[in-house]
């Protein structure tokens, strides 16, 4: 079960469960032949106990956290005004942090107090795959994007064997028929690829094996390659952003290239979003890019701020990733959520959406909620917030995420390094009929 708790405090979610859920049916191709084949992700990739950037940290555990994090807030307000001076950032930092700690503190305790009979924290633990590698694949997604800027962009074209539909082709791809095992003609990063079908399927795409979700678009290419996107004539009822918001700790890591926040104003966001879209961004804990979100990006795109939730990261003993008080890092992220307005009346959505006929309402969205899960072991690697967002947009949203490293089912995705968490290496892969056999494996 991929929601394990739901209250009024918000959410506890299974990450891996909402993984899986979508290749509970899987095929591949191979051989003119069409084999099922049960696929699930590493259990390992969530084992949070082993987590590097938690081995340092004194962890709180929630039977007492409320007397422990008083005393580390007391400690490291007094280390700080004695050793050192505090600049803006992290005066506003502090500020911000003393301002949601109750509420998170709170919320995350009744939430795993919920948990916990359910047996979610301790199958979590003993499934965690203990003694088996974590997988790293070197994909090299974003390099390839860059290369493939030399290519010309597929341009669209008319189609002269349809004589009901008068518009334009737009750049779209789709994964090989069943039988057809052949996809090196596919152009991955100037056309989007779809996968039309009902069940997952493994294709090889530039090499490897990849997991593809059904009823799955994506776009491969980065920033500068975005107009197949614009030009695939949808509009959609909810956007997910996971920008790579520049920082320090990136910065001197590498692990993947941010974009100046200001860069971001040069999203396509009104060109993709229906009226009332609900627009939903991940965002840092530092100050600065909260107002910028909030008073600058979302005000240019047309959207308005109407809700602030929090994403609380716990390790597989129901503890914090990092202490709640910790100076440096929060066990805690920011998502906005808002909702796009036209600058003036716009006609119905495009033939394409599903509620073309329908007046599209505008469900209202609680103010403060938490997504408390276990998260994966990989930076950046988000939760699916398909789920607690339905009710937001309703069940036959339009559904976009954008710098997206991974697909879902049923949603349009979007980066530079799109495909990253399909490869196989992430999965394991057994026959259907035979579990034994485990010949489905990646190629690295």
């Amino acid at each position: 079960m991929s929601v394990v708790v739901q209250n009024k405090n918000g959410w506890v979610l299974d990450h891996c469960s909402l993984i899986d859920r979508g290749l509970s049916q899987c095929v591949r191709w191979r051989g003119g032949q069409n084999k099922e084949i049960k696929c699930c992700f590493r259990r390992q990739c969530f084992d949070a106990l082993k987590r590097p950037y938690g081995a340092n940290n004194a962890l709180n555990v929630l039977s007492d956290i409320e007397a422990k994090d008083n005393s580390l807030l007391k400690h490291s307000r007094k280390r700080k005004r004695k050793h050192v001076d505090l600049n803006q950032g992290e005066i506003d930092a502090l500020a911000y942090h003393e301002k949601v700690r109750s509420f998170i503190l709170e919320g995350t305790k009744c939430l795993l107090e919920a948990a916990r009979p359910l047996g979610y924290l301790e199958d979590l633990s003993r499934d965690a795959g203990e003694g088996e590698p974590v997988p790293s694949p070197d994909c090299n997604l974003a390099a390839l994007c860059d290369m493939a800027k030399q290519l010309p962009l597929a341009d669209a074209q008319d189609d002269d064997d349809d004589d009901d539909d008068d518009e334009m082709d737009v750049p779209v791809q789709f994964l090989p028929a069943e039988g057809v095992c052949s996809t090196s003609h596919l152009d991955l990063f100037s056309k989007i690829t779809e996968n039309k079908a009902d069940s997952a399927v493994v294709v090889t795409l530039m090499g490897a094996d990849y997991i593809i979700p059904p009823r799955t678009s994506f776009l491969l290419s980065d920033f500068t390659r975005i107009q197949p996107l614009v030009h695939y004539g949808k509009k959609f009822d909810l956007i997910v952003l996971d920008p790579p918001w520049e920082n320090k700790s990136v910065k001197r890591s590498g692990r993947y290239s941010s974009l100046p926040s200001t860069q971001l104003k040069q999203l396509p966001v009104p060109l993709l979003a229906a009226p009332g879209c609900l627009v939903v961004t991940w965002v840092t804990n530092k100050p600065s890019l909260l107002r910028f979100v909030r008073d600058q990006l979302y005000p240019h795109w047309g959207v308005q701020v109407v809700a602030e939730w929090f994403w609380v990261k716990v390790t597989t003993a129901g503890e914090y990733v990092f202490p709640l008080d910790s100076p440096h890092k929060k066990p805690y992220e920011v998502l906005l959520l808002g909702r796009y307005t036209p600058p003036s009346p716009s006609p119905l959505p495009s033939p394409h959406h599903p509620r073309c006929q329908e007046k599209i309402e505008e469900l209202p969205v609680d103010e403060c909620r938490l997504i408390v899960s276990v998260p994966s072991v990989f930076h950046s690697q988000k939760p699916s917030l398909s789920e607690v967002l339905r009710p937001y947009v309703g069940p036959r949203a339009l559904c976009l995420e954008l710098f997206a490293r991974g697909l879902q089912p049923g949603w349009t995705s979007w980066g530079n390094e799109v495909i990253k968490f399909q490869h196989a290496a992430y999965y394991h892969l057994t026959s259907a009929n035979d579990p034994a056999d485990a010949s489905f494996g990646g190629k690295m």
